[in-house]
């Protein structure tokens, strides 16, 4: 079972997504499972992990609207004020969804780079754990010293790290290679076994990138999170903003080629389905 742990649905209409404006052309428009169908039917992805796109409620309730009326959709990763006093009931909420598996706050977007580390309440994290949910860290290097103290407070919540943590690869490997491989040296050693997607490569790479292009960074996340703890994600549509479905897709298996079948699978698949804790898939 070949799984994207990593693409999202969005209507611009909804209104909440701040981020996405007209001028960005390619992506101003709704994207919904039916656009996605013909691209993971080409590449052999069966099931996808839906990820939240906007810091709101609202937006994570349209997405499992959206995952109860598609089998494609096996997990849905969403929004929920985690700062706030009734961010534990909310999680209580959502988790009565079958196929709400995770929590993401879009730490890479807050003015404080910190945030991570004092502003989530004890009970919602807590909550989390219980329920057995997990939590997206959409973060860049700088964020790697926050994390990594969250991670320590919480030792029992299951964390993947997003985009490889988003290497700034269009700057070139002589510039941006640090302190972003060290980072994940570092959130890779930590005894709570993080996890990694491999993902979000393609729209950090200038245009017209290649497989060569995008090799070290493959090869460093391969080296430290290992195959057991990487998981493949299209971060779709956005990815459309730099390459294609396809594309990332071919490049990522050919550049996973040399492992054993069995690795690749956990790593196309495998990884995502235990780590969510995906039914069906």
């Amino acid at each position: 079972m070949n799984i994207d742990a990593h693409q999202h649905y969005w209507d611009p209409a909804r209104g909440d997504y701040g981020w996405l404006t007209p001028d960005m052309k390619p992506l101003y428009r709704v994207f919904g499972p039916d656009d996605l169908a013909p691209l993971r039917k080409a590449a052999g992805v069966q099931k996808t992990v839906v990820v939240q796109a906007a810091p709101t409620v609202d937006e994570t309730r349209y997405l499992l609207d959206l995952a109860r009326s598609d089998d494609s959709i096996a997990g849905v990763v969403g929004w929920v004020p985690l700062d706030s006093t009734d961010a534990a009931a909310i999680i209580d909420e959502l988790a009565r969804e079958p196929k709400f598996k995770a929590v993401r706050p879009m730490l890479q977007d807050l003015p404080d780079d910190t945030w991570i580390e004092h502003a989530p309440r004890k009970d919602a994290i807590e909550r989390l754990i219980d329920l057995d949910l997990a939590f997206d860290a959409l973060i860049f290097a700088r964020h790697v010293p926050s994390l990594v103290k969250f991670v320590e407070r919480y030792p029992e919540l299951r964390i993947v790290v997003d985009h490889g943590a988003k290497p700034p690869i269009r700057d070139g490997i002589d510039v941006g290679w640090q302190p972003w491989a060290d980072g994940i040296a570092q959130l890779a050693k930590l005894p709570q076994k993080l996890h990694c997607k491999l993902s979000g490569l393609a729209t950090e790479a200038n245009p017209n990138w290649t497989d060569e292009t995008l090799k070290p960074y493959v090869a460093h996340l391969l080296e430290h999170f290992g195959y057991a703890r990487l998981m493949w994600g299209s971060d779709w549509p956005v990815l459309d903003m730099n390459g294609s479905y396809a594309a990332w897709h071919d490049t990522a298996r050919n550049l996973t080629s040399h492992l054993e079948k069995a690795q690749q699978d956990a790593i196309f698949g495998a990884n995502a389905r235990a780590f969510y804790r995906l039914r069906n898939g």
